[in-house]
């Protein structure tokens, strides 16, 4: 289960990542529970992460085909430095003055900008620091495991320093977590690879890219139900705070430890699918995996019992985190060595490039007809998706076998 350590690379990134992300993940819930304090308005928090998640839609395609031409490993060092940099501002207006909602969004614009190119770098970058390919798929479960635990002992450390000492502690321990990631590029020796894009058009590859995708029928129907997913799935991140104060009627250690059950789930997830070798098989896992998220946000809509609602979250991050290493591993798996930025790209682009308008639209159904009724509908959405994944299965498999038969996962 942790056949990617042997490689010295992925060692040095997954502990700075490590590191990282769980400041990154108090942030997250630090600006949450902010601009619902603030605000009031559970319309402004889909808002909020709506600009933090915007400019994915637009720019990870292009940050794709710069994926596939330049370095990752230098490009990965200036959208982390971005990142700091983010996080330091905000850190700044939060402890020394009192930053408008105008500064809020204008905040997480800013970091949608960086992460649209950081996340279908990182993520690509991740093949070059694996020394045998055949550990593709157990490094992208162990970055599921480790994005996880950073998402069970973010929140919670957020929630309880939120009580005691502020949302700005948060955001400035997020700016001092980018030391360590920063620190661990730095010592990463990878060799370059052949920039084999080029001398052709940056708009040709990016062309290439889509009618890639589109024409090849299992990255088409993996990346479909990853925007179904993101779409109407992932706004229960946007909602949780008023479910935490509202209908539970805690503060914001319950939404730390709401995030954190999913964290444990996503755990259980995780090491699921890092003792699975063979990614022939993840075709299966993807529909009842979509299927266990939808259930399990569903009954969590009606849930006014704080165990109860523990229970499901866990279920949630299981559910979620399954589907989308599932998805990942395969769409990296079946790519073209020469496409799989693009590739990669266009999952981003399908998980983070669509969730605004999941978030925007959750914050504003739930101004309407409630948040129990608007999470219940996503739930029965991503339920939809899986069972619909399920009926093109057959043709999904008949598509991909030349794939898995040319590298090896089976025999022909």
């Amino acid at each position: 289960m942790l056949r990617a350590f042997r490689s010295r690379n992925y060692r040095l990134y997954f502990v700075g990542q490590g590191v990282s992300l769980i400041g990154t993940w108090m942030q997250q819930i630090a600006m949450g529970w902010y601009v619902y304090r603030l605000t009031n308005s559970s319309f402004l928090l889909g808002l909020v992460a709506f600009s933090a998640n915007i400019p994915s839609f637009f720019l990870t395609p292009v940050a794709g085909v710069l994926a596939d031409r330049y370095n990752r490993h230098k490009m990965l060092l200036i959208t982390q430095s971005f990142s700091m940099l983010q996080a330091s501002i905000l850190a700044f207006l939060v402890l020394r003055h009192h930053p408008s909602i105008v500064h809020i969004l204008s905040l997480s614009l800013f970091i949608g900008i960086v992460n649209a190119f950081d996340t279908p770098i990182r993520q690509s970058l991740v093949a070059d620091l694996i020394e045998n390919r055949n550990d593709l798929g157990n490094a992208i479960a162990l970055n599921s495991a480790m994005f996880n635990s950073a998402r069970l002992i973010g929140p919670s450390v957020a929630g309880i320093l939120i009580s005691y000492a502020g949302e700005g502690f948060c955001f400035l321990i997020n700016a001092l977590s980018y030391i360590a990631v920063l620190t661990s590029l730095s010592l990463m020796k990878i060799k370059p690879r052949a920039a084999s894009l080029k001398n052709e058009s940056p708009i040709k590859n990016l062309k290439e890219g889509f009618s890639y995708a589109y024409n090849f029928r299992p990255i088409r129907m993996v990346l479909t139900l990853v925007a179904l997913i993101s779409t109407m799935g992932m706004a229960y991140n946007v909602l949780l705070p008023v479910f935490a104060r509202d209908i539970l009627h805690g503060g914001p250690n319950t939404l730390g430890f709401l995030m954190g059950a999913v964290g444990v789930g996503a755990i259980a997830g995780a090491v699921f699918m890092a003792s699975r070798k063979n990614p022939a098989g993840f075709s299966a896992i993807i529909p009842r995996s979509s299927s266990i998220f939808g259930i399990s946000l569903m009954l969590f809509s009606f849930s006014e019992t704080y165990r109860l609602s523990m229970l499901l979250m866990f279920c949630v991050g299981a559910g979620m985190m399954t589907n989308m290493a599932s998805c990942n591993t395969l769409l990296q798996t079946i790519s073209d060595e020469d496409k799989r930025g693009r590739v990669i790209s266009l999952y981003v682009l399908a998980f983070a490039g669509m969730a605004p308008f999941g978030s925007l639209a959750a914050g504003w159904l739930s101004s309407r007809i409630g948040a129990p009724h608007t999470l219940f509908l996503c739930g029965l959405s991503c339920l939809i998706g899986g069972l619909n994944f399920a009926r093109g299965q057959a043709g999904f498999l008949k598509a991909a076998r030349p794939v898995f038969i040319k590298k090896g996962f089976i025999k022909e």
